[in-house]
């Protein structure tokens, strides 16, 4: 049940649970580690090891965020999000860049939640982590790119179903894709929180 999760963000000590998430789901999503998004990319001239160095190597200096979604000891899923320069390679860049008036202060990127565990509540329990520990990093204005649900099957919705996001207190900006929506959200600043009014890194 989505109440006895547990939101941790990912750092050194939570790194060998989101690895043992990604391993048990072949890389996800052909051996990208979740770098996708990062300025390195992925495809080709990457392999898996190398993403996954990559993004070890982010991890260990602070480059990169998500919530993981922990059952116990075992990680279930993650929401990345991240500034725009550390996540600035979103899916229909053409159509988004068209109608940007402002970049946000942070990137909601990729969503996953691993084989048999979706439709539990995970995505949620993810985002909502996201949403908790960018209020603590200062917070401010938070963009999604999700997915209209029933249009793309679960396990390909990388950034999420549209639902999630409106039920989280997102509001639909503009259409940026078949299927795809920019979504806004403002996020105050959680004073006295671990990192609370450091801003976007």
């Amino acid at each position: 049940m989505a109440s006895s999760y547990r939101v941790r963000p990912l750092d050194e000590s939570t790194w060998p649970a989101f690895a043992a998430l990604v391993e048990r789901n072949n890389g996800v999503f052909g051996g990208c580690w979740c770098m996708g998004f990062h300025p390195e990319g992925v495809g080709k001239g990457t392999t898996a090891e190398l993403n996954r160095d990559r993004k070890l190597a982010r991890v260990r200096a602070g480059t990169t965020h998500a919530a993981l979604v922990l059952d116990g000891d075992t990680c279930l899923g993650w929401c990345q999000f991240g500034s725009p320069a550390e996540l600035p390679r979103i899916k229909s860049r053409a159509a988004y860049e068209k109608g940007l008036t402002a970049p946000p202060d942070w990137r909601i990127a990729c969503c996953y939640v691993g084989k048999g565990h979706r439709r539990q509540g995970v995505a949620g329990a993810a985002l909502a982590g996201a949403l908790d520990l960018i209020a603590e990093l200062g917070g401010g204005t938070v963009e999604g790119y999700p997915e209209d649900a029933g249009s793309v099957p679960a396990g390909f919705l990388f950034h999420g179903a549209l639902s999630t996001y409106e039920r989280l207190g997102f509001t639909p900006d503009r259409k940026i894709g078949k299927h795809r929506w920019v979504v806004t959200r403002s996020v105050p600043a959680r004073t006295g929180g671990p990192g609370g009014g450091a801003g976007p890194a």
